[in-house]
């Protein structure tokens, strides 16, 4: 896995062409493909970029009956994608049975298996709104750190969270637990709809294992440059 992951959060195929044109083929960067672009371009798109060679994490955040995660992660289990997600609050047995079907399926087309993630609290959420609207009554970081012992005892291989809550989540977890984290904004950008936001070195320095950045790379007027500036943030709060 490579530390930044660049979210192709784009409306269609050709915009996503034209934006990875920019990116030299010598430097195969690792990309999010989210629900947006997977619901208008499917599975053609995941044969497309890894035709390029890239490493793909297909985030679409399942969350349903247990029987029916299972048989939709079989069919992700064999695109030959890095890493899936689904939703921790969907609980053990949903979790349990995301991580059958995507072995299942990586088995049957002859592909590594995926990395399986589970959402903990979406960046954009606050702890007075979780609380308010979810009627979690624990404050954030023991919330988080709770479904991550939970997505760890049933299969899966790390969490996506905010880094603001990456030391609880390694205190509660293995060393091996993986924290890939969104809401990442270089110091000058805009936060826009996310809430627990922090810079790239900060994350790094909370002990993060991989950053998810879309805005302040693929709206930047230079976006290799901006790869490689939150690249060389990384690297700096290591």
């Amino acid at each position: 896995m490579r530390p930044v992951i660049v979210a192709l959060d784009f409306e269609n195929q050709q915009v996503v062409t034209d934006f990875l044109d920019q990116f030299p083929e010598s430097e195969p960067v690792m990309v999010k493909v989210g629900m947006e672009l997977f619901y208008e371009a499917g599975p053609s798109i995941l044969r497309t970029l890894r035709e390029r060679g890239l490493q793909i994490f297909l985030d679409l955040k399942l969350y349903d009956i247990p029987h029916t995660v299972e048989q939709a992660m079989r069919q992700l289990g064999r695109q030959g994608v890095a890493m899936v997600t689904v939703h921790a609050a969907g609980g053990a047995a949903m979790l349990a049975a995301a991580r059958r079907g995507l072995d299942q399926g990586s088995r049957a087309a002859g592909v590594a298996p995926a990395k399986l993630l589970a959402i903990t609290q979406l960046t954009s959420t606050t702890e007075a709104q979780m609380q308010a609207e979810q009627l979690v009554t624990a404050d954030l970081p023991t919330t988080v750190a709770h479904l991550a012992q939970l997505a760890q005892a049933n299969g899966a291989d790390g969490v996506i969270s905010s880094a603001l809550e990456d030391p609880a989540i390694h205190a509660a977890t293995s060393p091996d637990f993986l924290c890939v984290n969104p809401g990442i904004r270089l110091a000058a950008d805009a936060v826009d709809d996310q809430k627990r936001v922090v810079t790239p070195a900060r994350a790094a320095a909370l002990g993060s294992n991989g950053l998810v950045v879309g805005r302040s790379i693929t709206q930047a007027a230079d976006p290799v440059a901006a790869y490689h500036q939150v690249l060389t943030e990384w690297e700096r709060g290591k």
